[in-house]
């Protein structure tokens, strides 16, 4: 099967290089996240950003990292965290698709990221409570991750353990294990010879 090379070539990196990002191409990246499709037009997604020049924010965000995720982000040229409206605007009732629309803007962010040869690596290891406080979150808004992106570095540089894994072979679950036939986990005929 073929697949538009956008999404084939994203990949989840921990090399970054030190190559910043400039404004104009960071903007670029939530300009496709602005339209992404949400439920009602809500468009609950919001970011924080904290660019590498930007020490202090940088740091703040770094340190709301759990450690194994520090190592490695501290090389990126931008850390940002995305969040989630919790409730409707037009309702103020529970927005339960808030977060399934943040990964829709991410997603966009991710295909844009790529097309400018651009890597992102999101994080859900992050101390929450401490990047409510931090970054003043709402309560009425949530932390989703925290992202960081960067151009491609050299693996070489990373500690061997996380080596390892930045050079391994992708893999993804087969087909027949994610889309089924009238009923959860009804194997669906399509993807019954479909291995990857």
């Amino acid at each position: 099967m073929t697949i538009h090379n956008l999404i084939s070539k994203r990949k989840s990196i921990r090399a970054f290089s030190e190559q910043p990002i400039d404004d104009e191409t960071l903007a670029s990246l939530f300009e496709a996240a602005r339209w992404a499709p949400s439920s009602a037009n809500e468009q609950p997604w919001r970011f924080i950003l904290a660019k590498k020049e930007d020490k202090e924010a940088f740091v703040k965000m770094q340190d709301c990292l759990l450690e194994g995720n520090k190592i490695w982000a501290k090389g990126a040229a931008a850390l940002f965290i995305t969040i989630a409206k919790k409730n409707f605007d037009f309702n103020n009732k529970a927005n339960i698709y808030s977060w399934h629309d943040v990964g829709l803007a991410t997603a966009m962010l991710s295909v844009q990221a790529t097309e400018l040869n651009l890597y992102l690596h999101q994080m859900g290891g992050f101390d929450h409570a401490k990047a409510k406080e931090v970054f003043a979150i709402p309560d009425d808004y949530e932390a989703v991750s925290i992202i960081a992106v960067g151009y491609e570095g050299d693996p070489e540089l990373l500690p061997e353990n996380l080596r390892a894994r930045e050079v391994g072979e992708r893999k993804r679950k087969p087909l027949s294990e994610l889309v089924f036939s009238s009923q959860f986990g009804k194997e669906n005929d399509l993807f019954k010879t479909t291995n990857n």
